[in-house]
């Protein structure tokens, strides 16, 4: 029932916007296995084979030391509603750090140049293979909202709190491997 393809077409970005949660799945080796829900609020198709979520700050940063160590990282969406679907994005992860032009231009494009509260970094994924399967098995659930707790949190500690922060927690994984991030 899996169907692969080399790239996101108009059904496939369409079928991203309609979600409402995304997961990424990211290992090194000789690390644990990292597995991540996101809002897809932060999720952006760039490309037919290029995504990126602007990542928000948190208790750690295990995807950005695995694609520092790696750079293997899938990303998977699932229909939690209407007709079902699972969908698998595979490739290359890349970071850019904030201070970075890569960062500031992402910003530029797709927040009007505003960093939402608690950003940290741009997660970019390069695909080189694109997957669905059937998604059968994939319990109904309704969206009852997203949550505000992370940003309410994010504008308390404000940008020298959020610094200390990630200086603290997001340096490197569980694991002990550097996650490359650093605050400008």
């Amino acid at each position: 029932m899996a169907k692969q393809f080399r790239e996101i077409g108009d059904t496939l970005k369409n079928f991203i916007a309609s979600q409402k949660i995304f997961f990424t799945g990211s290992a090194a080796s000789g690390s644990r296995v990292n597995i991540s829900p996101r809002s897809t609020d932060h999720l952006h198709v760039l490309g037919p084979n290029e995504v990126a979520y602007l990542d928000l700050t948190g208790s750690g940063s295990e995807t950005a030391a695995h694609v520092k160590a790696d750079g293997a990282l899938t990303l998977m969406l699932c229909a939690f509603d209407g007709t079902p679907m699972i969908l698998r994005l595979y490739g290359k992860g890349r970071i850019a750090l904030r201070g970075t032009p890569a960062y500031a231009a992402f910003l530029d494009r797709l927040y009007g140049g505003a960093e939402p509260p608690g950003a940290r970094q741009i997660v970019c994924l390069d695909i080189d293979l694109v997957q669905t399967s059937c998604g059968f098995a994939v319990p109904l659930f309704d969206h009852v909202g997203e949550r505000s707790v992370l940003d309410r949190w994010a504008e308390a500690k404000g940008e020298e709190g959020l610094r200390a922060y990630r200086a603290e927690k997001n340096a490197v994984s569980i694991d002990g491997l550097p996650t490359g991030f650093r605050d400008p």
